[in-house]
């Protein structure tokens, strides 16, 4: 799981933990990866680095094998960076880093996923699940003109997903997207959202979600049986009519 040390990711690492997986999480911040290490046990190994990095991608994969004896049989694509403004006038001296972590770290993550289990289907399905959920989000799905540059990011990912979707979920991989709409957390801060903007979310569509809701859908998707795929799940706080 990439982005484990705040936020979405971190929620679902917890949710994961409490539920009886061993998760291997990625992070930037290694204090806080040994903070959730203690905290957590032995079901909890952080791998810091920089997500997009081939590197870190590998290592995360080889941590599997070696702290818990088996490959991922589950892996989170979270990982990824806001950046607020439209078209005409975003920050984009900040675009190229975003596109980096949101898509190609994304992608290089996405692929070594598939390869590695597709191998392992071969053996083990109907017996067992394999699962790569990526997160996307509302923005990726409608077109929103205070995000839209962001949000061509995530459409990027929709796109990826659902092409690899069909292309190994006829191999007994399961690819799920996951689209939140407005979640409470560091996101806004990253992203560069003003107060105004923030607030604006909580009166007009509060109460926000926050990451366990999302961590629960991820749970739910995963824990279906194996000949079972949800494949695209959508969740946004009640009162939000858009994006």
């Amino acid at each position: 799981m990439t982005g484990a040390t705040s936020g979405i990711g971190e929620a679902t690492a917890r949710a994961f933990v409490g539920a009886g997986y061993a998760v291997i999480g990625n992070g930037r911040t290694a204090t806080k990866l040994r903070a959730i290490e203690r905290e957590l046990g032995d079901a909890f190994h952080g791998v810091e680095g920089d997500a997009a990095d081939a590197a870190v991608i590998e290592r995360l994969f080889t941590a599997a094998r070696d702290r818990y004896g088996r490959e991922a049989d589950i892996v989170v694509a979270n990982a990824g960076r806001g950046l607020g403004g439209s078209v005409r006038n975003a920050d984009l001296s900040r675009f190229e880093e975003i596109l980096r972590l949101n898509v190609q770290g994304v992608l290089a993550l996405m692929q070594q996923a598939a390869q590695r289990m597709v191998a392992a289907q071969e053996r083990g399905y109907p017996t067992t699940a394999a699962d790569i959920v990526v997160l996307g989000s509302v923005v990726g799905r409608n077109v929103s003109p205070f995000s839209a540059v962001y949000g061509s990011t995530k459409f990027a990912v929709h796109s990826l997903a659902e092409g690899l979707r069909r292309e190994i979920g006829p191999k007994g991989v399961r690819v799920t997207l996951v689209e939140p709409g407005i979640v409470v957390s560091g996101f806004q801060d990253g992203a560069g959202y003003d107060d105004a903007q923030v607030q604006h979310f909580h009166e007009h569509f509060g109460p926000l979600l926050q990451p366990d809701d999302i961590a629960r859908a991820i749970h739910f998707v995963v824990s279906q049986p194996p000949h079972i795929h949800v494949s695209d799940i959508l969740v946004r706080p009640t009162r939000q009519d858009y994006p």
